[in-house]
């Protein structure tokens, strides 16, 4: 899925190379921040990096200054520039190239941005290792943008390069830098794949909607790129490559064998086996095995592999006699089918439940009596409405009702129960009964009478502010219950609805994760991260997009839902805001982390109450655990790790101002105050 795709094209006479391409070594502005510059701030997104040497001065303007020229930096850059802190020392740059034979480009962004006297002059030669690289002295305008590149690609005797700007003899002011970029001469020598077998691949690749990721580009060069299923023979490289081998084994491809892949005349296999194929071969590639080609196509149970393929006459039965047998069949199976639906009401409505579990059964009647006639109703649900109870006057519980409309039904109903009565953990919601009567079902569980998480957040529960520390104590018990789901369970199980209305909280706030109707089993294999492919299911919002994209369920599905939940905790914020310049809460957290303006990402509600190291290591969890990819998500263990870490140093914090508050008197008011060091806060990775 892609909601957004932004192109962002480049002036065609900007970045020129007399040949090949040009491979960027390095873009730099001239200051002693600490922060890399990119889009907006730059209109093509380009990384600016910064730079500053101990002997140079920094100096700035507040004034814009005009950058319109096809190379277009930005003010960022432009209002910023070094100088040499040494009137009489030129300002040097130095690198070494990552190849020493490298051919480079320079470009050097000026703008004059002091407003110089009339008897000073700002005016400097560029020498690149001791050769001028600039047919006259070079004197910058006030507030206006000056790009000097080198025309025809420069060397730097042993890959080690030295840039110096040199004021003349007659300047009375160092010399000045800006930006600067420099790239390398990336050379493709190799010659393009043969054209006449590049449109018969891209004919294959259209033909039976092959969507490869590889599958793009040249599709023999650069041999790091040889698409996926090909082999192509690259000995010289003045002459163009040829596909010799095309595997599209099991790739479920279906219809005809296309007889244009006869027309690649240089191929010596192709390997089409285990398929969907269909009809014939075609004579043209029946010709070409007899001439050589491997021609694989076992494995497609449609496809005729006999040299005449002739569909035989169907049999035509009488109409007469086929009819009335018809009727008799359809008859006798609607009767069989009648006497086992009967069958099968009969016992349900006997006692024999079609739950095997010692735990309690409840009639539909005692379900009434024990709410009350359904009077208290807690929420709503996939399933339907959750209704307040007591047995016996004493016990508390809630109870699940399944609804006729409820969107889920009775298949994820019967699988709740069916794992509530193999999971006990201290963090998961147990079940105390149930009712399967007929056409009522309902689930008894124990009773949460501080509701769910979400409530507390959104402050529709009442009460007092959650504090970071009950906070990071919510989200330790849920990841410990997570982590009992993943490793503690034979077989395993994915959770697949993680959210805060799924994690509820007792008398003393302990958490439990409630809400089993879409769990998953899966074979936990060697790689501890085994997969199991399933319909999508989930919420919106903390619903994994790998999962999403390739239906392939693991626990580092439950992960990346875990991820949102801690943001949601740390932020207060709305999983999925359409307000927000960035509706997505992680993409949200990095857009205003890379605006560097985190003092909005922690829930204002907390007022600063809590130690800053212990709110951004937990919020480093929450993005590694959101990572798109589920290859660079922790796993649940590694992620109660830190969490415990924070909730350690938050507990730190707490303790100096109890100990505080001891040396002053009962009446005293302390008023505490969190002063926050920028160095604290993430970085934008």
């Amino acid at each position: 899925m892609i909601s957004t795709l932004e192109l962002r094209p480049l002036a065609n006479d900007t970045y020129i190379a007399q040949s090949g391409s040009l491979k960027l070594n390095f873009r730099m502005y001239l200051s002693n921040s600490t922060f890399n510059l990119r889009y907006p701030k730059d209109v093509y997104d380009r990384t600016w990096i910064p730079y500053f040497q101990p002997e140079w001065t920094q100096i700035s303007t507040t004034a814009n200054v005009s950058n319109q020229n096809h190379y277009d930096p930005p003010q960022a850059v432009l209002k910023v520039a070094a100088t040499p802190t040494n009137l009489d020392a030129p300002l040097m740059i130095n690198w070494t190239l990552e190849n020493p034979d490298d051919q480079i480009y320079l470009y050097r962004h000026f703008a004059e941005i002091q407003d110089i006297k009339a008897n000073d002059t700002r005016e400097f030669d560029c020498v690149l290792n001791g050769e001028k690289i600039n047919t006259q002295v070079f004197s910058p305008k006030y507030l206006e943008i000056k790009t000097m590149l080198t025309t025809i690609p420069r060397e730097c005797k042993g890959g080690i390069c030295r840039m110096q700007l040199i004021r003349t003899q007659r300047s009375t002011l160092p010399p000045l830098l800006n930006g600067f970029e420099v790239y390398s001469v990336l050379q493709l020598p190799q010659a393009q794949t043969n054209e006449n077998q590049v449109v018969a691949i891209k004919n294959i690749k259209s033909t039976y909607g092959l969507s490869k990721i590889s599958w793009q580009g040249d599709p023999c060069v650069p041999m790091q790129f040889l698409w996926d299923g090909l082999n192509c023979n690259i000995t010289d490289i003045s002459t163009a490559p040829k596909i010799i081998s095309l595997d599209l084994s099991n790739n479920t491809l279906s219809g005809m064998v296309p007889e244009f892949l006869a027309s690649m005349t240089s191929l010596l296999v192709i390997n089409l086996s285990g398929n969907n194929l269909s009809g014939s071969i075609p004579q043209a590639l029946r010709d070409r095995e007899r001439e050589g080609l491997k021609l694989y196509v076992l494995g497609n149970k449609n496809l005729c592999l006999s040299t005449t393929c002739i569909d035989k006459p169907k049999k035509k039965f009488p109409v007469k006699i086929v009819a009335p047998i018809a009727s008799i069949a359809a008859i006798v199976v609607m009767m069989i089918l009648i006497f086992v639906f009967m069958k099968k009401m009969s016992s349900r409505n006997k006692s024999e439940p079609w739950i095997k579990t010692k735990r309690r059964r409840f009639t539909y009647s005692e379900v009434l009596e024990m709410t009350k006639n359904l009077q208290r109703p807690l929420g709503e649900g996939g399933f339907g409405i959750v209704y307040h109870g007591d047995i016996n006057g004493s016990e508390q519980v809630a109870v699940k009702l399944l609804s006729e409309t409820s969107a889920q039904g009775y298949k994820e109903f019967k699988a709740e129960v069916e794992l509530l009565l193999r999971v006990h953990h201290i963090n998961l919601v147990s079940l105390v009964g149930y009712c399967d009567e007929q056409d009522h079902f309902a689930l008894i569980y124990e009773y949460m009478s501080n509701g769910d998480l979400h409530q507390h957040l959104s402050g529709k529960h009442g009460g007092t502010v959650l504090n970071w520390g009950m906070r990071l104590q919510i989200a330790i018990e849920a990841a410990l219950g997570l982590e009992y789901l993943h490793i503690g369970c034979k077989p395993a199980m994915v959770h697949r609805d993680v959210k805060s209305t799924n994690i509820l909280l007792d008398e003393e706030f302990n958490a439990k994760i409630a809400d089993f109707g879409l769990s998953r089993s899966f074979q936990v294999g060697n790689d501890d991260q085994s997969r199991v492919s399933t319909v999508v299911a989930g919420t919106l919002g903390y619903l994994d997009p790998e999962y999403y994209l390739t239906s392939e369920l693991s626990e580092k599905s439950d992960i990346y839902s875990f991820g949102i939940l801690l943001l949601e905790i740390i932020t207060n914020q709305r999983v999925i805001d359409q307000t927000r310049e960035r509706p997505n809460i992680a993409e949200w957290v990095t857009f205003v982390i890379n605006k560097e303006d985190t003092s909005k990402i922690v829930d204002p509600k907390l007022q600063g109450n809590y130690e800053p190291r212990s709110v951004w290591s937990a919020l480093e969890v929450a993005m590694s655990c959101a990572n798109p990819s589920s290859a660079k998500r922790p796993n649940m263990s590694q992620v109660i790790i830190k969490l415990k870490e924070c909730l350690e140093t938050e507990n730190a914090r707490t303790s100096r101002i109890q100990d505080m508050d001891s040396h002053h008197s009962s009446s005293a008011e302390l008023r505490v105050t969190v002063t926050f060091d920028s160095d604290l806060y993430p970085k934008p990775r």
